[in-house]
């Protein structure tokens, strides 16, 4: 394949950077002015494709083929075009370049079915605290009032802000927005980690976006002054909360594909002459199976409670969220690996540690997702890279895996776990 694509999809990625709502920085929330900057942007991205445009009622950017019969089946190709703060500028939205490219090449191929792009706009759940709304309201899953209620930090409601951006909330709530019909969705996402780097390959096949489990663990002793306190008398809080981070590290690693992270850690009093007396830490695990994470989350709560027997101090832990992981379909990823393979590259097969938009998807229709490696494993900073010579390569491997797609092999609709 020419580079040339590759090339341009690589500037018009710069030009989008440039939506952004802090200067010197990309910064692209849900719903605000630099989203709405994105959006005129991508479509005409589309509208060169020859795509035709529509912003449906959850803020997703939505390009179709005008010209193909409405009982023609639909894949659907997409990612999204909302940041973190401070963000890379390949993270969704490399997705969502690659699928308007490969709609356009599409229509040169004569394939038995019609491309569908969605960039969507509510993946990262930074302005909000909810996540996944675009993608959620297309897999046709309800929009509860009370996500429509969530507040930013402005105290601005979803339902306001979506009304601010020329949108109206109860056509979302009432599911305007489904992409029902469609019989797969793939996903092409930079890997956000290093693994592929490190294998040195440019391009892997997702077999599972792992689930996810968070908990906050509060750590109850007895705060005293430091030099006064024998220390077999101490109920330190901060002691204690040592051994359980170390223990979370040690149970993860002891597991394949499992990792764990604590990420927080507020201790109380916080002062450098007085013994903690509360220490209060968040806990995440991941795994690419369920029964697999939920192990291990039992075998990191007996941690806690042994450490805060042998500390004499006190221990709870409350979960604070619950994600369960989506297995990548069978036979998408057999199609992705035997591209790669045609392609001359390796097909190296991973899960994914970060969420996406198809794990909403997966509520639809059969998922599959091809990751892109990016240097050093480094997202969601300003030093996210990708290289143009591994964006063409998914240009290429993509084309090949669009021309072995077979819709009627996906009728039922159902995934191949």
């Amino acid at each position: 394949m020419s580079d040339a694509a590759a090339a341009r999809i690589m500037r018009d990625l710069d030009d989008l950077a440039g939506c952004t709502s802090d200067a010197g920085a990309i910064t692209r929330l849900f719903l605000t002015p630099s989203h709405a900057t994105a959006v005129a942007l991508v479509r005409t991205w589309m509208e060169r494709a020859g795509l035709t445009t529509l912003l449906d009622a959850s803020g997703t950017l939505v390009g179709r083929d005008s010209t193909a019969s409405p009982d023609t089946p639909r894949l659907l190709l997409g990612s999204h075009i909302d940041t973190v703060r401070n963000a890379g500028r390949y993270d969704g939205c490399l997705g969502v370049a690659l699928g308007i490219e490969l709609a356009a090449r599409a229509k040169q191929l004569t394939l038995p079915y019609t491309i569908e792009i969605r960039a969507f706009g509510d993946e990262e759940g930074v302005r909000f605290p909810v996540t996944l709304t675009g993608a959620l309201a297309a897999a046709g899953l309800q929009i509860t009032p009370a996500r429509l209620e969530a507040r930013d930090e402005d105290g601005i409601t979803m339902a306001q802000a979506l009304r601010d951006f020329g949108l109206d909330p109860e056509a979302l709530a009432d599911g305007d927005c489904t992409a029902s019909g469609a019989f797969a969705y793939l996903e092409i996402h930079i890997e956000q980690g290093p693994v592929l780097d490190k294998a040195g390959a440019p391009l892997g096949v997702v077999t599972a976006i792992n689930g996810a489990a968070r908990f906050e663990v509060t750590v109850s002793g007895q705060a005293g002054h430091a030099g006064t306190v024998p220390m077999s008398q101490r109920h330190d809080a901060l002691a204690a909360t040592a051994e359980m981070v170390l223990a979370v590290r040690q149970i993860a690693r002891a597991r394949r594909d499992v990792v764990a992270t604590v990420g927080r850690l507020n201790v109380a009093p916080n002062a450098a002459n007085v013994i903690p007396g509360t220490c209060i830490f968040t806990v995440d695990v991941r795994a690419p199976r369920d029964a697999q994470r939920d192990e291990t989350v039992t075998a990191i709560a007996r941690a806690v409670e042994i450490a805060a027997r042998d500390n004499a101090v006190g221990a709870s832990m409350q979960r604070t969220h619950a994600a369960p992981a989506v297995a990548c379909d069978k036979r998408l990823q057999g199609i992705l690996a035997e591209a790669l393979t045609t392609a001359a590259l390796p097909a190296p097969h991973l899960p994914s540690g970060a969420g996406h938009d198809a794990m909403a998807m997966a509520a639809l229709c059969p998922i599959g997702m091809l990751f892109i490696r990016c240097e050093g494993g480094i997202s969601h900073h300003p030093d996210e890279q990708v290289t143009e010579a591994d964006v063409a390569a998914a240009l290429e491997v993509m084309t090949i895996a669009l021309k072995r797609l077979d819709p009627e092999t996906f009728k039922s609709g159902t995934s191949s776990p």
